[in-house]
């Protein structure tokens, strides 16, 4: 087999289907969140990011800068290995104190992202759990569904956020059989929250576990930044709660909280965990700093909102579609790969604006979309100059306006 020719042949597949990533060199500038430099052929520029999952723009804040700078003088770059082997250092205990109290759990459990500590504790409960049966939100992440297809446990999808439909398939099995229930609060692509009260309440009536991912909710929503279960009062029934550090907390990194015997089973038996190197000091330090600050301070939340409507007002002047949803994720509509991507192309190169096409697989065919992420630190001027932008380009390609 030619293998280099085979390489290739798919990459030109995904470029005439328009599904090419193309990366911008982008270089974050500290203290000047959301504006970046692209480095370029021809020298470097300013650009306006609008699609950072740095929601808050913690990554810039001196606190945490100051954090992560004293971290590193006290402890060096790295972490020397697997907590297993090299030792835990005192940072990621402090860190793991800080995301237990945040969510009101007796403990929790570091993981070097999002992505592997949905991988590793799902495949570990599932799996660990003889006979389990995993039933998981059709529209999960990507993570949770490889950690579910790694414990090889049986699973089954019900519809999207439907308390109803996953009634139903969990009567449908035996009351003896272990049960474990998997969905998210904040969906990352179409920004709907889903009704966490009434999963919980089918869940506790079949006797399931339940795990939440609230990785586009933490540091976001709630009086101190524990995500929607917070907001809602209800983190005390959830039993895994699964959240992210490299998103609102501004660095890096993923976790777990829950029960202390079942952070330490996760503890003693994910590979996922055991056979990492850990994160560095300086990024757990930097990371508890940004949750403490969010605890005690909503002003960033509450500007984010303000920004957010600002943001969707400004749309709906133009016509420019974009899903309406509770969440601060506005997804702008496209519904064609080549568009989608002709349009960020033309937003980045005539008008310093960066966001990034979503197209297939991270969405539907047909739901090609413009992801944009507002933070509390774009301006007024900032939303004026996407807005124009925006109806600009809708103009020079005919597309359709909303209505």
């Amino acid at each position: 087999m030619d293998y280099e020719a085979y390489f290739k042949s798919e990459l030109d597949n995904l470029r005439r289907e328009g599904n090419y990533r193309v990366f911008a060199d982008l270089e974050r500038r500290a203290g000047d969140f959301p504006n970046a430099t692209q480095h370029c052929k021809d020298g470097t520029r300013k650009v306006t990011v609008w699609c950072s999952n740095d929601y808050l723009g913690m990554g810039q804040h001196p606190k945490i800068i100051a954090a992560m700078h004293d971290a590193i003088d006290r402890c060096g770059a790295g972490a020397g290995g697997t907590r297993n082997i090299s030792g835990t250092n005192h940072e990621h205990v402090l860190l793991e104190r800080e995301l237990a109290d945040l969510h009101g759990k007796e403990s929790a459990l570091l993981f070097t992202s999002g992505y592997v500590s949905n991988w590793a504790t799902l495949a570990t409960l599932a799996s660990k759990v003889r006979g389990c049966v995993v039933l998981s939100d059709e529209s999960n992440h990507a993570s949770m569904i490889e950690g579910v297809r790694h414990s090889r446990a049986e699973k089954l999808l019900f519809k999207h956020n439907d308390a109803e439909d996953l009634n139903r398939k969990l009567a449908a099995l035996p009351k003896s059989t272990p049960k474990l229930v998997a969905f998210e609060s904040v969906y990352s692509m179409d920004g709907d929250v889903s009704p966490i009260k009434e999963i919980c309440d089918v869940a506790d009536a079949h006797g399931a576990m339940t795990y939440l991912d609230e990785v586009h909710a933490v540091g976001m929503y709630g009086p101190r930044g524990g995500g929607i279960a917070e907001a809602q009062g209800l983190s005390h029934r959830l039993t895994v709660i699964e959240g992210t550090l490299a998103k609102a907390f501004g660095t890096m990194g993923g976790y777990i909280a829950g029960s202390s015997a079942m952070v330490d089973f996760i503890r003693s038996f994910a590979s996922g965990f055991i056979f990492t190197t850990a994160l560095p000091p300086a990024v757990a330090a930097g990371a508890a700093a940004s949750i403490r600050h969010l605890k005690e301070s909503s002003e960033e939340r509450r500007r984010h909102q303000q920004v957010v409507a600002s943001v969707r007002k400004g749309l709906d002047r133009a016509g420019i579609p974009h899903m309406n949803n509770p969440s601060h994720i506005v997804p702008v509509m496209v519904g064609d790969p080549i568009h989608c991507k002709r349009i960020t192309d033309v937003l980045l190169e005539h008008y310093g604006i960066y966001i990034q096409p979503i197209n297939y697989p991270t969405v539907p065919r047909g739901t090609e979309r413009l992801r944009i992420t507002p933070s509390p630190l774009h301006t007024a001027a900032d939303i004026d100059a996407l807005v124009q932008a925006l109806s600009e380009v809708w103009a020079s390609m005919q597309l359709s306006r909303a209505a």
